[in-house]
């Protein structure tokens, strides 16, 4: 199966238990409005960690009054950090989802050694778009935490984002290792790159899936252009994964496809022991949303 949109896959996931979510530094307006909305629709049970006037103040602008039993107090970025951790950790939240602080801090405490959740060899963000041009979700990995990976790196960034589509129920997902080219180029190493991991993939080391690269983007998302350039693969025109060579590759390529482009998106960090929301605080609650959707229906499901 594949997703078209995100209201197909809120569909598909309803009348599931509810997660439970863990909201470190929950007084913030927009995240607390995507969490409700979230809560409204079944998909997660929040716990709010930070300041719980806060928190209360800011529920009472969206005309919700919360009991006591949903916050636990903390004070300060670093502490709503590893309070929320520790609330995963010891199982009572399935998700974790970022409110008013800096990632950084949030991650540190995600990644300790002796108290974090940590459950990867290598951490990764997936952007997940929404593009009024294309016929499906785009999964774009990784433009938000990885900044220059390395063959190896790649292999677990790919891992991470073939097992997230597994999870939505996608059974053969279709990876392409994006490059400017789709020959090798000896002077390129990310073509060289791109050249091992299709050939892995398609061998069977990550499991189920197609793979194409090195390819580039309008091979990838354009059945036309993958036609005239005589480009045969499964994954030509019909890419589910963009695995891309660097994180100002994906980054700029995310914030054009939902920017400019028309589209929406959504993210999760993926390699921790639940998915993890991380938005831009100045991200709309409708963005929050849609990233808690993604990670709640990674935690209803199992590969």
């Amino acid at each position: 199966m594949v997703i078209s949109r995100f209201q197909q896959l809120r569909l598909q996931f309803q009348g599931l238990t509810p997660v439970p979510a863990v909201v470190a530094a929950a007084q913030d307006l927009h995240t607390l409005e995507g969490v409700f909305a979230a809560q409204e629709d079944g998909l997660i049970e929040p716990i709010l960690v930070g300041d719980p006037e806060q928190i209360r103040a800011a529920a009472q602008k969206l005309g919700r009054s919360l009991p006591s039993r949903s916050i636990v107090k903390a004070e300060g970025e670093a502490d709503c950090a590893a309070r929320a951790v520790a609330l995963v950790r010891s199982g009572e939240g399935k998700l974790l989802i970022k409110g008013m602080l800096q990632t950084g801090t949030l991650l540190k405490a995600v990644v300790d050694h002796e108290t974090g959740i940590r459950a990867s060899q290598v951490m990764s963000h997936t952007a997940i778009l929404e593009v009024p041009a294309y016929h499906k979700l785009l999964f774009v990995t990784d433009g938000g935490m990885v900044v220059a990976p390395d063959l190896d790196t790649k292999r677990h960034i790919l891992r991470n984002s073939l097992e997230l589509c597994r999870r939505l129920g996608y059974t053969r997902p279709k990876a392409a290792i994006l490059c400017a080219v789709e020959v090798v180029n000896p002077h390129m190493v990310e073509t060289l790159d791109a050249e091992v991991l299709a050939g892995e993939a398609n061998a069977g080391a990550f499991g189920p899936c197609d793979a194409a690269g090195p390819i580039s983007f309008d091979l990838a998302t354009n059945p036309e252009s993958a036609r005239i350039k005589k480009y045969e693969s499964p994954v030509a025109g019909d890419a589910d994964i963009l695995l891309v060579p660097s994180i100002a590759a994906g980054n700029l390529m995310s914030k054009a496809l939902y920017g400019m482009a028309g589209g929406t998106m959504a993210g999760v960090v993926l390699g921790g022991s639940v998915p993890i929301t991380i938005n831009s605080r100045g991200a709309t609650p409708e963005e929050k949303y849609s990233s808690i959707l993604v990670s709640a229906a990674m935690s209803a499901t199992d590969v």
